[in-house]
C-alpha cells in the first residue's frame, strides 16, 4: 500500500508563504495531478513529499509511515524532474540501471528490471546507446524507464513532458498513463498544463496562491468547479462570467434574461463554458466581434452586456464580425459562484 497522507502542511520562506496548511490524501494506486499557473506551490508541495524540502509545519504519510523526518532515499519513491537528468556518458542500460547498482542488487536482478522496464517504455532497441545520443523524447522515456526500474511505491513527476513538441507530449500522455497504471504505482504528477492534467489524472488538485482549491475528478472539476478561479483556469476556452441580481419575482436578472437560480443570494455570478450555449430565438444579445474556426467549431468572442462572452458554435453557422446573435445557456450547465467569496453556490 502506498497511500499519501499530507496533514495540515506548510512551507514558508521567510515572509513568504508559498504553502497554506494543505491537507490531502492520494490513494493507493492513484494518479493524482497538482495543476495550477507557476507560483502557486504545486512544485514545493512535490518536493516536500519527496523531501527535497523541508515543510515549516505538518506531516507527510506515505504507506502509512510518518516520512517528513526521512531523507529521500528512505521514503520508497522515485522522481523524474522536467530537464530528465541522464547522464549522457553512460549507455541508456546504465543510465535504467544507476539507481539499482547504488542499491547494490545481483546483475541477475538489476538485468531482468531493466530490460523489464525498457520494453514497457519502447526503449529496449536503445539499451546499447549513449543517452547523449537520443532525442528529447527518448531521453525522457529513460528517465521514466529508470525510476520504474527501482520499483518505487511512489512515483512523483515535476512537469516532465513540458521540453518535448506538441505530438511527443501527446504521445507520451497516452504512454505514461498506460505503463504507470500497469506499474501498479502511486504517481503525483505536476503540471501547469490542463490538457495534461485532465487526460492523465484519476484526481486533480488545483492550486492557486499556495492552497488546494478543489481535489476532484477531471469531469468534476470541469463540469462543477467549487470556486470561480476553477472555472476560469479550466478549460479552453474558460468560463464565462456575467453578474445576477434577484428580481422582485424571485428569478435572476442576467443580461436582460430571467433565469431560476439558487435559492440563497440576491447578488451572484453567472457562469456557463463556452459550448453550452447555443444559438436560439431568445437568448443574451451578443455581438460578435473575433471569429476563430477551429475545424469542427468556430469559437466566437462576442459581447455582451458590455463584457466578453465566448461561444463555441457548429462551424457550418455562418457568422461575421459586427452580427449579432442570440446565445441561449442550456439551463442544466449553469453554474452560480458567490462574488464575494468567489465559492461555488
Amino acid at each position: 500500500m502506498a497511500e499519501i497522507v499530507i496533514k495540515n502542511v506548510a512551507k514558508r520562506f521567510g515572509g513568504f508563504t508559498a504553502l497554506h496548511s494543505i491537507d490531502l490524501t492520494i490513494t493507493d494506486q492513484e494518479f493524482m495531478v497538482l495543476l495550477g499557473a507557476s507560483g502557486c506551490g504545486k512544485t514545493t508541495l512535490l518536493r516536500i513529499i519527496a523531501g527535497l524540502e523541508t515543510p515549516s509545519q505538518g506531516e507527510v504519510w506515505i504507506g502509512g509511515k510518518r516520512v517528513d523526518h526521512l531523507p529521500p532515499r528512505e521514503r520508497g519513491i522515485s522522481m523524474v524532474f522536467q530537464n530528465y537528468a541522464v547522464f549522457p556518458h553512460l549507455t541508456v542500460f546504465e543510465n535504467i540501471a544507476f539507481g539499482l547498482r547504488m542499491k547494490k542488487l545481483p546483475q541477475t536482478e538489476i538485468d531482468r528490471r531493466v530490460n523489464r522496464t525498457a520494453e514497457l517504455m519502447h526503449i529496449e532497441q536503445l539499451l546499447k546507446r549513449y543517452s547523449g545520443q537520443l532525442s528529447g523524447g527518448q531521453r525522457q522515456r529513460v528517465a521514466v524507464a529508470r525510476a520504474l526500474a527501482m520499483e518505487p511505491d511512489v512515483i512523483l513527476m515535476d512537469e516532465p513532458l513540458s521540453n518535448l513538441d506538441a505530438l511527443l507530449r501527446l504521445e507520451m500522455r497516452a504512454e505514461l498513463k498506460g505503463v504507470l497504471a500497469d506499474s501498479k504505482t502511486t504517481t503525483i504528477y505536476v503540471t501547469h498544463d490542463q490538457v495534461e492534467a485532465m487526460s492523465l489524472a484519476d484526481r486533480i488538485s488545483v492550486m492557486n496562491g499556495g492552497k488546494i482549491v478543489q481535489a476532484a475528478s477531471p469531469v468534476e472539476v470541469y463540469r462543477n468547479p467549487a470556486a470561480r478561479f476553477v472555472g476560469s483556469f479550466i478549460g479552453n476556452p474558460p468560463m464565462n462570467f456575467l453578474p445576477a441580481r434577484r428580481g422582485t419575482n424571485g428569478q435572476f436578472q442576467v443580461a436582460g434574461l430571467e433565469l431560476p437560480g439558487p435559492v440563497a443570494g440576491d447578488a451572484l455570478d453567472f457562469a456557463i463554458r463556452p459550448e453550452d450555449v447555443e444559438i436560439a430565438p431568445t437568448g443574451f444579445v451578443a455581438t460578435a466581434r473575433v471569429i476563430e474556426p477551429l475545424g469542427a467549431h468556430t469559437l466566437v468572442t462576442t459581447e455582451v452586456d458590455g463584457k466578453l462572452f465566448r461561444a463555441v458554435l457548429d462551424s457550418d453557422l455562418k457568422v461575421a464580425p459586427g452580427d449579432e446573435l442570440r446565445l441561449a445557456p442550456k439551463p442544466d450547465r449553469v453554474r452560480w459562484f458567490d462574488p464575494e467569496t468567489t465559492l461555488a453556490v
